[in-house]
């Protein structure tokens, strides 16, 4: 088994050092499964957000669920739902969660599906050498990091003091000076016990020409 390190930063801290973790937040839920094989599934239900740091690039493992997203809005129509200024029946921010049932109109039936699903999606992942870190937020972190900024703030502070803990308190420090108002909850999984190494953007050289026109111009300046 590689080395993991599972870290939650809410209203307190936790350190676990296990196969499996689910993580709740409220009616959403993110469940991660890292196999022996490391293979890493993440199921997802909800607005929160698991991405995966791959040598510095940010890969989205789950898909927000909300009543702006094309496919979901044509699932939740097609089940007779509606969504109403960005709220699923005009009650509720996301389109899938465990819970919530007793808001009108989100239950199925014995013979037709509500709008509001409690199936999770699924994604499945390989990991490999390159693979540094899982972040695992609610939505109140997503609605003031995009994925590849999340990335890039916890790979910095990571190679400050490679300290997952003070790591997970800073992402949520940071999303309150950037003065989000939702739930602010990280959890992060470390695949390495060494900080990420910096990235090297290579410089790519790129050949400079003229024009016969501006080398006219030229020549005739040099003249003058």
């Amino acid at each position: 088994m590689p080395h993991i390190n599972i870290i939650s930063y809410d209203l307190y801290l936790i350190y676990l050092s296990v196969p499996l973790f689910v993580s709740f937040f409220v009616a959403h839920v993110i469940a991660i499964f890292i196999h022996l094989c490391r293979s890493l599934l993440v199921a997802n239900v909800g607005d929160c957000r698991a991405v995966l740091s791959r040598h510095g690039r940010a890969i989205e493992m789950s898909k927000d669920h909300r009543p702006n997203c094309v496919n979901e809005r044509t699932r939740v129509e097609s089940l007779g739902g509606f969504i109403d200024d960005g709220y699923l029946n005009g009650q509720l921010g996301i389109t899938r969660a465990i819970g919530d049932w007793h808001l009108e109109g989100m239950k199925g039936t014995s013979e037709r599906e509500g709008p509001l699903s409690a199936e999770p999606e699924l994604k499945l992942m390989t990991l490999t050498k390159e693979d540094e870190f899982l972040i695992i937020a609610s939505d109140g972190i997503w609605d003031v990091f995009s994925s590849q900024n999340a990335v890039d703030f916890a790979r910095r502070r990571l190679q400050e003091h490679n300290d997952e803990k003070l790591c997970c308190k800073e992402i949520v420090q940071e999303a309150i000076k950037r003065e989000s108002t939702d739930n602010l909850t990280v959890v992060m999984v470390c695949f390495n016990s060494d900080p990420p190494t910096p990235v090297v953007v290579e410089r790519t050289r790129v050949r400079r020409s003229i024009s016969a026109e501006g080398l006219q111009n030229l020549r005739s300046l040099l003249k003058e």
